[in-house]
């Protein structure tokens, strides 16, 4: 029997890789017996600059996320108002990744069964069509609000879910029915005093600014951003880093003096 109590989601990031890229936004419905009962739309601080392609697309802008609660707050309030139902969402297994990335970074158990209208709309719509949330729903004859905003996203999958149950469902059961969403992913370790001290030395001695919170990322993320940079601009002189750090303790002694 398909499912009529479930919870459409979608979410926004700030790319499409849940191991290195953060939720920016989370937009769902909750939905019992095929009827709308709340809703949930929350923005998500990153601790990073959004990239222009993000701000294009979905029309989020800097300001809105920097004012944001981070992900620590935001997600329990999700997982509240999820409770134990269902995820639907189109291609709902990219929601997913970023979801229990989160969720497992605090600790948090998040194992959910799912409904993917990507997938319903791959075996029902002529191999011609275009299968996008928007596309599928104007196929159908749905006119959603505006796409790559997290809540009307989600809104749009939940009306292409019904009319598609509604035309197919006697005929196709099997697609309509929920099934388990399988993501393995491991608790991203936080950086270590040392690490972080090693990436501002780096960017302080080739002069670079990064565009995102070095308190904010995890230990792989700073190796990765220290390999990059050392690819990049070299590592750091240790004659000269010597030089000034004794410049330093000059001046420092040169202000006590006084």
């Amino acid at each position: 029997m398909r499912s009529r109590d479930y919870i459409a989601v979608d979410t926004e990031t700030t790319g499409l890789n849940p191991k290195i890229d953060k939720i920016i936004e989370i937009g769902a419905l909750k939905v019992r017996n095929d009827e709308i009962w709340e809703q949930f739309s929350m923005m998500v601080n990153p601790h990073r600059e959004l990239s222009e392609q993000v701000r294009e697309l979905t029309g989020i802008r800097q300001e809105e996320v920097d004012v944001a609660l981070g992900i620590e707050t935001v997600l329990p309030k999700f997982l509240e108002f999820a409770e134990d139902l269902p995820l639907l969402g189109h291609r709902i297994s990219f929601d997913y990744q970023f979801l229990k990335q989160a969720a497992v970074n605090l600790g948090l158990s998040f194992e959910r069964d799912g409904i993917d209208t990507l997938k319903i709309s791959r075996q029902l719509m002529p191999p011609e069509e275009r299968k996008t949330l928007s596309a599928a729903c104007r196929y159908y004859g749905i006119e959603p609000e505006i796409s790559h905003r997290a809540l009307a996203d989600a809104q749009a999958a939940h009306l292409l879910y019904q009319e598609t149950a509604l035309l197919y469902d006697l005929a196709y059961p099997e697609i309509f029915i929920k099934k388990p969403l399988i993501y393995k992913v491991k608790k991203e370790q936080p950086a270590s005093k040392r690490q972080k001290q090693l990436l501002q030395d780096l960017l302080k001695y080739h002069r670079i600014d990064v565009p995102v919170e070095i308190a904010y990322l995890s230990r792989n993320e700073i190796s990765r951003l220290v390999d990059t940079i050392i690819l990049q601009y070299g590592r750091m002189n240790t004659q000269i880093c010597r030089k000034q750090d004794d410049n330093k303790q000059d001046d420092r002694k040169q202000h006590d003096k006084k």
